[in-house]
């Protein structure tokens, strides 16, 4: 399938192709689960699992982001069904989930509260500043949850003076729970 079209902008960066084939990689997303992300912004994440599972529900909080979400999923193919809700969650979050990925920090342990509440087997959250992720792993970890957390720095090459360097991205924690995870 050809890589994801994001044609329009939600003027927070996308989670970044690299970080997003090994988010999707840890949540182990089957083609009968129920896919929740949890702030779609620019809906990278909604369209590359719309592509692998049943059904996708996407939950945004801003107006515009969702709507910025729904003409990203337009520019792209995908047979899930998807479903788009205006909401802070954990409002609007299904209570049928299999599997979630959390794309911001702002009310996530009430999240967490939820997916372990209502079963959510996997769950991941990406976290790009150092003091929220120290939170978010004590929070998988209050829960029961925390399975592991990668960290990764993705450069890119370009050509400086006729040879290669290298652009850095800001660092990603990648943080993964299970539910009945046995912990680091």
């Amino acid at each position: 399938m050809s890589q994801v079209t994001l044609p329009h902008d939600a003027k927070a960066g996308p989670t970044k192709p690299e970080v997003r084939a090994v988010t999707l990689d840890k949540l182990g997303l089957r083609p009968t689960d129920h896919f929740v992300d949890v702030g779609s912004c620019t809906g990278s994440v909604t369209i590359e699992a719309a592509r692998r599972v049943e059904r996708v529900t996407a939950v945004e909080r801003k107006p515009k982001r969702l709507d910025v979400t729904r003409k990203n999923l337009a520019a792209n193919e995908y047979d899930a069904d998807v479903t788009l809700r205006e909401a802070e969650a954990p409002d609007g979050l299904p209570d049928d989930a299999d599997a979630m990925f959390v794309g911001g920090s702002r009310n996530f342990e009430a999240v967490l509260d939820h997916a372990v509440e209502t079963g959510v087997d996997r769950i991941v959250m990406n976290v790009s500043r150092v003091e929220p992720a120290g939170d978010a792993i004590e929070a998988f970890r209050e829960r029961d949850l925390l399975s592991e957390v990668v960290q990764m720095q993705v450069s890119h090459g370009y050509e400086l003076a006729g040879a290669t360097s290298f652009r850095s991205n800001n660092p990603v924690y990648v943080v993964v729970g299970r539910r009945d995870a046995e912990g680091l």
